[in-house]
This record gives C-alpha cells, sequence and structure tokens, in this order.
C-alpha cells in the first residue's frame, strides 16, 4: 500500500497492495505553499512515511492539543468561543521524511516540524489551500484512510497533477512533452512520433506547479501502454510512477486483464518495480533496444 499527495490538484490518492488506486480524497495543503523548513509554514514535499497513528477508537471531532485528545468534541460553538485555533480533529497520521537533507534532519525534518494528515471541522474547505503545513482531511475521510494504512506506509508528497482523458483535451500538453522527449532530445523523426492511434487512445498528461506539461503516456485499447516520456528535470520525482497509474487505473476500469508495452531496456528496472514482467528477448525499435513487458491486472474483487 502506499499513498500519493498532490499539491496542484489538492488530491491524496490510495494505492492498494495489488498497485492500483484504491481511494481518492479531497484535501488542503498549506496556504503557503510547498516547502521544507521549519518555521515556513509550509507543506513540505518528497518521500515520507506514515510514522504514528494517533487517535484510534475517539469519537467523531475529538480535539487534539499536541497528539492527546484534550476532552473536548469540536462544535460550532467551541469553534466560536476560540477563534483562529488550528483545530486538529479525530485522527492524526504523524508524518515522517524519508531524505536526509530535504525532508529529514535540522532545519527540515518534517517529523519535527509535526506534520500530519488529520480531521478538519465539517466548515473547512476541501480542495483549496488553508492548512499551515499540514494536510487537513474530512472526518469521515482521516477515519477511513486511518483503518486502512498501516504504520510505516510510503507517502509521496508531488508538485505535479496528473490528467486523464481524450486527445482533444490533452492534445497540447502531450504534444509538448512528446516533442521535448522523443524528437528534440532522442532524435526521432518528428514524422515517426505521431500516428494513427493518438486520436483513439486514453491519454495522460502530468504537469507541473505552473501548469506546464511535464510528462505524457498512452493506453491504447487492446491493452498497450506507449509513449511514456517524462521531461528531464522532472525525472527520479515520480512523474512516471504517476502517469503509468493513471493508465493503470483507466485499464482496471475498462476491464483489461493485463496490459503490456515495449520499454527501452535502461528503464526495465522501472517498469519491473511496477509490477511488469519481462517477456522473451531484447529487440531492436527505432534504432535502440526494447523488451517486452506485461502487467496482470487484478480484478477490483481480488485485490488485497
Amino acid at each position: 500500500m502506499r499513498i500519493r499527495i498532490s499539491i496542484p490538484s489538492q488530491q491524496i490518492e490510495i494505492y492498494d497492495d495489488s498497485g492500483l488506486l484504491s481511494r481518492r480524497y479531497l484535501i488542503s495543503t498549506a496556504k503557503n505553499g510547498a516547502g521544507e523548513q521549519r518555521g515556513s509554514y509550509r507543506t513540505p514535499r518528497g518521500r515520507h512515511l506514515i510514522r504514528a497513528k494517533i487517535g484510534g477508537g475517539q469519537p467523531e471531532n475529538t480535539v487534539f492539543v499536541g497528539r492527546r485528545p484534550t476532552g473536548e468534541i469540536w462544535t460550532p460553538q467551541l469553534a466560536a468561543a476560540h477563534p483562529g485555533r488550528d483545530w486538529m480533529l479525530t485522527r492524526i497520521l504523524w508524518l515522517s521524511g524519508r531524505e536526509p537533507g530535504f525532508n529529514r534532519l535540522g532545519e527540515v525534518d518534517t517529523m519535527r516540524r509535526y506534520i500530519y494528515l488529520h480531521g478538519s471541522p465539517d466548515t473547512v474547505e476541501m480542495g483549496q489551500p488553508g492548512s499551515i503545513g499540514c494536510v487537513r482531511m474530512r472526518n469521515r475521510d482521516i477515519v477511513e484512510l486511518f483503518d486502512l494504512v498501516p504504520p510505516y506506509t510510503p507517502v509521496d508528497i508531488v508538485e505535479f497533477r496528473v490528467q486523464d482523458g481524450g486527445w482533444d483535451d490533452l492534445a497540447e500538453g502531450a504534444r509538448s512533452a512528446r516533442e521535448a522527449v522523443f524528437v528534440r532530445e532522442q532524435g526521432i523523426a518528428a514524422a515517426e512520433e505521431w500516428d494513427r492511434f493518438d486520436a483513439a487512445a486514453h491519454h495522460a498528461v502530468a504537469y507541473g506547479p505552473a501548469g506546464e506539461p511535464i510528462g505524457t503516456g498512452r493506453l491504447l485499447d487492446d491493452g498497450r501502454i506507449g509513449r511514456m516520456a517524462v521531461l528531464a528535470p522532472w525525472r527520479g520525482k515520480g512523474v512516471g510512477s504517476a502517469l503509468l497509474d493513471r493508465l493503470l487505473e483507466a485499464a482496471a476500469r475498462a476491464g483489461m486483464a493485463k496490459v503490456r508495452l515495449h520499454a527501452r531496456q535502461s528503464a526495465a528496472t522501472f517498469y519491473r518495480q511496477q509490477g511488469f514482467v519481462q517477456q522473451g528477448e531484447p529487440f531492436q525499435e527505432v534504432g535502440t533496444s526494447h523488451v517486452l513487458m506485461e502487467r496482470r491486472l487484478a480484478p477490483p474483487g481480488d485485490r488485497a
């Protein structure tokens, strides 16, 4: 099980043990934006894990201060009596960074900054930034998440969002990413990059914090995944995994039993980590060594 939090989309996604999307909730991250510095009141980015779960069995709207229940239950009347109070309610999932020097240790340590996923009053608007660093959730959502995830579940907090859909809606972003990676970087002829399959394919495009296209991929109706591309500055930051997750979600939704792709041999390790298995020997494609890889998709009723 793993969690991805997208700051631009103000959403949290939970992936089950089969690697497919299990839940998606609206959230509210820091109104000051993203950042790791102590005292910045920003939401930290990067790789984290759930270090502690606090509040199991407490009633909904239980008020916490210093991670301890105060004995209060949040009500509009209590809120009116304490204007400006930063309410932490119902459950707490305490995050710890996993990247020394970026979100762990020293003045950037997520855990020592007391960054949590926690419940919030029903009056707090989700889907837009508003916290002072933590990730706010609806009470019913944090209860469900709390019961789903064990301690040490990985949590990635990212500064990009992924949109999926048809070519008419995503062509501009997909073209931009593919031209940058395949045509300009890899030297593939532009005439070879575009084909008749684009119009009918299901596409995913990742956008950075300023709304700029930073990656893309597509799924054909026969289960083939292809045209996976991530701009160089964004590689190693989870963009490829997020794009693949969205395409696998679409494949599962369409009832596909498996998906397959042609991976550059240099990228085969990445796809193995995503549950793909190599089929047969390497072969040449557009002048580069590739391998055929497949991944089976568990039916919803069979997922852990």
